[in-house]
């Protein structure tokens, strides 16, 4: 019996319209701006680069600071994998040079005060310890995506 992928989940109610909330997941200027840089940790923007389209890529290039005082280019890229306005986002999620890392799902439900997004972030079984990491990190961006849109 194969080894369950491990799994981080990511709940948060945001008071503005399914369709509103998921154009903004996928709209550049907000994703530079809840899903990187000063609203979430000291890094730079290098670029944005987003083709949401089922089949097209992604690239979210940004230079942190590491441990040892000097700083790192990292590249997140994926691949769109579903595409369904305004109820579901799927993707891929890596760290380049590789391509096959995990995949991400976010749903999008309506509520009477606007929706509740569900991300889900299946990982590969080497990547069990980042679970809580991961969830950590996706529910602060899910947070200062539903600041901005308040």
């Amino acid at each position: 019996m194969p080894t369950p992928s491990p799994v981080a989940i990511a709940v948060q109610k945001i008071s503005a319209s399914p369709e509103r909330v998921y154009d903004a997941i996928l709209d550049p200027d907000m994703i530079a701006r809840f899903m990187f840089g000063p609203l979430l940790r000291e890094e730079e923007i290098l670029h944005i680069r987003n083709d949401p389209r089922v089949g097209a890529t992604f690239s979210y290039k940004v230079r942190r600071l590491n441990q040892t005082g000097g700083s790192d280019d990292i590249d997140h890229v994926g691949t769109y994998l579903e595409l369904v306005r305004p109820t579901r986002i799927v993707f891929t999620w890596a760290i380049a040079p590789d391509t096959n890392g995990s995949t991400v799902a976010i749903d999008i439900a309506p509520t009477a005060d606007g929706c509740t997004i569900t991300l889900t972030h299946e990982m590969a079984p080497e990547w069990a310890t980042f679970i809580d990491r991961a969830r950590t990190s996706w529910e602060k961006m899910l947070g200062v995506l539903s600041n901005l849109l308040a």
